[in-house]
Parts: structure tokens; C-alpha cells; sequence
């Protein structure tokens, strides 16, 4: 029996705070061969590794992340301390440069790149993705760019056709909170699609077109291995290093 590949959602995030260097490197140390981060633009138009559109859950303060330069937002803690309490205080918000670094310094880590709904409908499509790109272009090879955004997404797959515009990523993936939405992917012809677990079918194959398909949000090797069978070919979790650890322990399968 074939094992499903792990994505590190969000890096480590079930020990340490999301979209951080911190948890993407806690991420890699325990064996994640590919993880994801969400991306939004600063009010002066600088990608940042940031999910919510609210700065409260994350780094304890008022205010959005579009609204804020990326010198304000560089003095906040991206500590989420609802979570940690004051355990990791002083931790800064990532960029998508810092991103990059960290994909050169792994070049055997493949990054899923979501650009935020709330960063597009804000700053309009061409510019997500010519900040997306301009930072990304040097490790295109290790990126995906994913969204929820279907227009961003046959945008950026119009620009793979052109040579006129430098690209980021070397392939695409739509993201769905139910499954029934994957044929409003067709015409796109994604390399990837993710799915929400809770808006999946409860029996039958899970399948579309030639995509890899993913699922999150999955902590249990029984359920990773049952979506495996499925069809599903990788698997998104927090908490990487337990489902590892866990998927070792199951029937001898050794993790992806």
C-alpha cells in the first residue's frame, strides 16, 4: 500500500506559531517535504506569510494587514497568544522574501503558496501576482501558487502561456471548501487541488481530472490513510511530526 504525502499546513503549526520562519523550519526538521503558507500584501504592496484578514488571532492587536505598512507590521509579534500565551513574544511576521530564503535554503522542500481572497479583492489580481512573482521567480521551480480565487488562478495560468511576465511558481493549484465547486475548476486544468475534509463526500473515489488532490485538515493517520484509498494523493496537517510519527506506527507505512 501506497502512503499519502504530508504538507506542513501553515508550517509546524500545531507547536509553533502559523506561517512563521520558525514553524517552517520546525516543519522541515521533523521530515516535511512540502508545506504551505497563505500570503496578503502590506498597504505598501510587501507580501507577508499572514492567513487572517484581522492582525487579533495572530498578533494580539486591532487592525488588518492591508491597512499597515510593512515597517508597522515588522514590529509586531506574530506570536498568537491565545494559543502560547507570552511563550513566543518577539517572534516577527514572515515575508515572502524570507519565504524565499528559506525554499533556497531547502531546495528539496516544495512550497504551496496561497494568495488570500482578501488580499485580491484589496489590491485587485495583476498585483498579488506580480508581488507573488517578483519575490518567488528564483525558486519558481519549488512553488505552487494556490488560491480560492479562480480568476487569479486562470490569470496566472495565462501568464505560464506568455513569455512577456516573469512567473513565480511552475504550477497551480484551486482551493475548494467543497467538493461539488471542482468543476468550476475544469477549464483551469489544475496541477493540484485542495479540498476542505469537511466538504468532501463521505464514500466514492476522489478524483478530478489529472490533478494531485489534497485534503486538509487531517491529524489522524486512520482518516489519511482511509482518503488515501480513496484517491486522495496528499494529505495537509498542523500537526506534521505527530501524523508522521503516527502514519510509522500504522500497518509499518513509512510517512511521506
Amino acid at each position: 500500500m501506497r502512503k499519502p504525502d504530508l504538507i506542513a499546513h501553515r508550517g509546524y503549526a500545531a507547536r509553533y506559531p502559523e506561517n512563521t520562519l520558525q514553524a517552517l523550519e520546525a516543519a522541515v526538521a521533523a521530515g516535511a517535504r512540502f508545506v504551505e503558507v497563505d500570503v496578503q500584501l502590506s498597504a505598501d504592496g510587501v507580501p507577508v506569510l499572514f492567513h487572517d484578514r484581522s492582525l487579533k488571532r495572530v498578533c494580539g492587536v486591532r487592525g488588518k494587514v492591508h491597512r499597515r505598512g510593512i515597517a508597522d507590521l515588522a514590529a509586531l509579534s506574530a506570536f498568537e497568544p491565545r494559543r502560547f500565551g507570552q511563550r513566543f513574544a518577539g517572534t516577527p511576521m514572515a515575508t515572502l522574501a524570507q519565504f524565499r530564503g528559506f525554499l533556497q535554503a531547502n531546495p528539496g522542500v516544495v512550497g504551496f503558496v496561497e494568495a488570500k481572497p482578501a488580499a485580491v479583492r484589496h489590491f485587485g489580481r495583476e498585483r498579488v501576482l506580480d508581488a507573488i512573482a517578483a519575490e518567488l521567480e528564483p525558486v519558481k521551480g519549488q512553488c505552487v501558487l494556490i488560491s480560492s480565487v479562480l480568476l487569479l488562478l486562470l490569470d496566472a495560468a495565462d501568464r505560464s502561456r506568455g513569455a512577456a511576465k516573469r512567473l513565480g511558481w511552475h504550477a497551480v493549484g484551486a482551493v475548494l471548501s467543497r467538493w461539488r465547486q471542482r468543476h468550476a475548476c475544469s477549464a483551469l486544468c489544475p496541477e493540484y487541488l485542495f479540498c476542505a475534509i469537511d466538504g468532501l463526500p463521505r464514500t466514492g473515489e476522489i478524483r478530478f481530472q489529472e490533478a494531485r488532490v489534497a485534503v486538509y485538515e487531517v491529524g489522524s493517520a486512520g482518516i489519511a490513510l482511509d482518503l488515501h484509498r480513496r484517491g486522495v494523493d496528499m494529505i495537509e496537517t498542523f500537526a506534521i511530526g505527530e501524523l508522521r510519527r503516527e502514519l510509522e506506527e500504522h500497518a509499518g507505512l513509512p510517512p511521506g
